[in-house]
């Protein structure tokens, strides 16, 4: 457990009687207040935690900082999505506009709630999170519900002066467009301005996502995801790079199959180079993800352009071949890269020595490497095990999908307890598990088929060589449908109804083609 200070002690007790603390606060002294509501935020105490934020004495409300590790108590509170807790933040924040009667004279100008951390295993007690869409979609509510209040009630002249930036990482579907639209079309009338600093959309339409992506002031924008179900391919992409401007963007990912080489022309080929050079202009890109793309001899046409070195490079499923990893091993990239996946490439068969002078060249700075199904078996594990040797400050491994036996992975594990910053292994069900004959990749069908029993005799095993190496700090598992995605866990029925709308049509178009040829 961690450590509290008397002051975060006294501060428990003051906000535990939520009664007593909410007719207290006009004599809490102004500094007090963030130390008040991350105990409030520990102890689930909403009512508490609204009435803060609604008298919010200082000139910012940092929710990340206000529940990062602070000298009263050093635990790290940002991981907690409490639903209570963001509700009771966001609509305090909503009656800090409309509180007339408050004695403290309203200083608030900038809210951030960027640093919310979205993780997998919650430790609030209500055990009810809101993700990145739920808030989204709860402050695009309260600006819309504080717009029309204000146009209706008698209100205080000096309501309509205040003016408060929300940082926010917007995540938008289909079905919390209409409401994020109408937010940022008022955003100049409302009190409470979305700045949106990373956008995440799934499943939208395209003319939809033209639209709300220059609603959000793009020339703010630091992260751009587009991931599940937005059919941008590479003439959309050149479109959006050719009429948007993202000077501060640092991170960005695109939708699988945004390319496809396969099918280029001549025209095709100048507009990958057009991209590439927009890319260019992009000064502060440092991140960039376009899995399942097929981008077979075109790597260098995308990345040569780029004057800032990559630190997070994800290529995985794109059809590399050797000119793209001795272009990448041999690039100003490689130096500088702390996140690399390469997942869904035939390693040790087509580019064995690229791969690992390219890992020799970031392993100074290497934290992350996902290599999932790349074809390494028993056989590679020595040289594998060679090349990650430099890697000391490896933080994270995923190799899944791989043919390893059971005794190789005990060889691999072995190693891996000596590098010193490593926290989390994803590693595959060992190959001895699975039926003789099995061939890799495993399809989905087959993927659960194996030995079950014999899997957790060898996890543990796996295990206990962490545990006697005194490497309780590892945490290894194996994801079997690949890693947590917080986004993905919360609109997954979203996303589900929409596959198998499309699977619907997909089918009746089949039908209907099948009828005229009958």
């Amino acid at each position: 457990t961690t450590m509290k200070s008397l002051r975060f002690i006294s501060a428990e007790a003051f906000v535990s009687n939520a009664e007593f603390a909410r007719k207290s606060l006009r004599a809490v002294a102004h500094d007090l207040f963030p130390l008040l509501f991350k105990a409030s935020y520990l102890l689930e105490q909403g009512e508490v935690i609204h009435d803060l934020v609604e008298n919010w004495p200082l000139f910012d409300f940092n929710v990340g900082k206000l529940l990062g590790a602070t000298l009263d108590y050093q635990e790290d509170l940002s991981r907690r999505t409490c639903s209570v807790c963001l509700e009771s933040c966001l609509t305090g924040l909503r009656d800090y506009v409309l509180n007339q009667s408050s004695p403290y004279l309203k200083k608030l100008k900038v809210v951030d709630l960027t640093g919310i951390k979205d993780v997998e295993v919650q430790f609030c007690k209500c055990k009810k999170t809101m993700g990145r869409w739920a808030r989204t979609q709860l402050l695009s509510k309260l600006c819309s519900e504080l717009l029309v209040y204000l146009q209706q009630a008698q209100c205080n002249p000096g309501t309509f002066e205040i003016s408060i930036d929300v940082l926010i990482d917007l995540f938008v579907t289909e079905r919390n467009y209409e409401l994020v639209v109408q937010a940022l079309l008022k955003k100049c009338s409302c009190p409470l301005k979305i700045c949106c600093v990373a956008f995440r959309s799934d499943n939208l339409t395209l003319q939809k996502f033209f639209y709300i992506i220059k609603l959000t002031d793009p020339s703010l924008l630091r992260k751009l995801e587009i991931v599940h179900n937005v059919r941008l391919e590479m003439e959309h992409l050149e479109i959006l790079f050719n009429s948007i401007h993202f000077p501060l963007l640092m991170s960005l990912t695109l939708p699988a199959r945004t390319f496809n080489v396969r099918r280029f022309t001549a025209t095709d080929e100048q507009m990958l180079s057009n991209i590439g050079e927009k890319m260019g202009e992009m000064t502060q890109l440092t991140e960039l993800s376009m899995s399942f793309s097929i981008l077979t001899g075109r790597i260098q046409t995308l990345l040569s352009p780029l004057k800032t070195p990559l630190k997070m490079l994800d290529v995985s499923n794109c059809s590399l071949n050797h000119a793209d990893m001795a272009y990448l091993a041999n690039s100003f990239h490689a130096n500088h890269l702390e996140a690399l996946d390469l997942s869904g490439h035939d390693i040790p068969e087509l580019y064995p020595s690229t791969f690992f002078k390219l890992l020799s060249h970031c392993s100074s700075v290497l934290r992350s490497l996902t290599l999932e199904d790349c074809n390494i078996q028993d056989t590679h594990v020595n040289m594998l095990i060679l090349g990650l040797s430099p890697c000391q400050k490896l933080q994270e491994f995923k190799f899944i999908g791989n043919p390893l036996s059971s005794q190789a992975l005990k060889h691999l594990f072995t190693f891996l307890c000596e590098l010193p910053m490593l926290r989390n292994v994803e590693f595959p069900v060992p190959r001895d598990c699975y039926p003789i004959g099995i061939t890799y990749p495993i399809d989905d069908a087959s993927l659960c088929r194996f030995d079950h029993q014999k899997y957790e005799r060898v996890a543990e095993e796996l295990n206990l060589i962490l545990l006697q190496a005194n490497r309780e700090d590892v945490k290894a598992s194996t994801p079997l449908f690949g890693s947590y995605d917080a986004a993905v866990q919360e609109t997954n029925n979203e996303l589900g109804a929409y596959l198998i709308k499309s699977f619907k049509e997909t089918l009746e178009k089949f039908t209907i083609s099948f009828d005229k040829m009958s």
